[in-house]
């Protein structure tokens, strides 16, 4: 069984699509509407959901690129899913404008065969990223819808070793269990909250300094092509149907982004690719 975390914050129909390619009846669904994203995107979703009784909504909030925002969402998320329900074995995040490959029986199957496996990636930030250790050696602050990053160097944790990924991440509820409740996890919660783009790095950190996870693959089983933006950050590429041959045969689980507005017909293909390999 699968727990889900949806965070969306436009797209309303392209959600549902994603939503109805996801579901399946023994998972649970729990979806995160951006605050600033307005009244009408939540009162349209909440409403679609009421259809199906494994899925609820989470209590929105502000969601900041770059801010630990991002990361209180996911805690929270993970929180309230293991609230609702106690025997799910495995959490996957996705946004509103993810989609999947592979069809939930072959996820169901393929998580069944590597059940103690956590599919992250979590790479030693010093020796693979140096060039992002300013995110952690400086602190920053979210306020108010900013980003602030005063000149205020901090040491790093003591005896813990950083680590850096993506957002993104399949993981065990061992896992979900240890990073929410422990107290552990708390100082790695305290320090995270004035990193700069904390989400990169606050899970992948604590699970790699603390015995409370299985094997670690590093793999997120995304399809993602990165391309640069601005100095700092890099974007997903928005997939368009010259990309189906590569979508079609990957060997990943999901893949991001896609935008409904601007190719539709990429949707259409791989919905029907789905379909047919029921």
């Amino acid at each position: 069984m699968i727990a889900y975390l949806i965070l969306v914050h436009r797209y309303p129909e392209q959600f549902k699509r994603l939503f109805n390619a996801i579901y399946h009846p023994f998972n649970h669904y729990l979806v995160h509407i951006d605050k600033t994203s307005g009244e009408a995107l939540l009162n349209d979703i909440t409403l679609f959901l009421e259809d199906y009784p494994n899925s609820s909504v989470l209590e929105s909030e502000d969601a900041l690129w770059g801010g630990y925002s991002l990361v209180n969402i996911e805690l929270r998320g993970m929180e309230k899913l293991m609230e609702i329900d106690k025997d799910w074995t495995h959490f996957i995040n996705l946004s509103g404008q993810d989609f999947p490959l592979k069809t939930q029986e072959y996820i169901h199957d393929f998580l069944s065969k590597n059940e103690n496996k956590e599919f992250i990636y979590a790479l030693d930030q010093n020796k693979t990223r140096p060039d992002t250790m300013d995110r952690i050696a400086n602190m920053s602050f979210e306020s108010e819808g900013q980003i602030y990053r005063p000149n205020m160097p901090r040491e790093f944790m003591d005896g813990v070793v950083p680590f850096i990924g993506t957002q993104w991440m399949i993981v065990s509820r061992r896992f979900c269990d240890f990073v929410c409740h422990s107290e552990i996890s708390k100082s790695y919660k305290k320090f995270y909250k004035h990193t700069f783009i904390a989400d990169e790095g606050f899970f992948q950190t604590v699970m790699m300094n603390n015995d409370c996870h299985g094997e670690v693959v590093q793999d997120d089983l995304r399809l993602i092509d990165w391309v640069p933006d601005g100095d700092i950050k890099l974007r997903p590429r928005t997939f368009t149907v010259i990309d189906e041959p590569e979508l079609i045969v990957s060997n990943k689980l999901f893949a991001r982004k896609f935008d409904l507005l601007q190719d539709a017909q990429i949707i259409d293909r791989i919905e029907h690719h789905l379909s047919s390999s029921l």
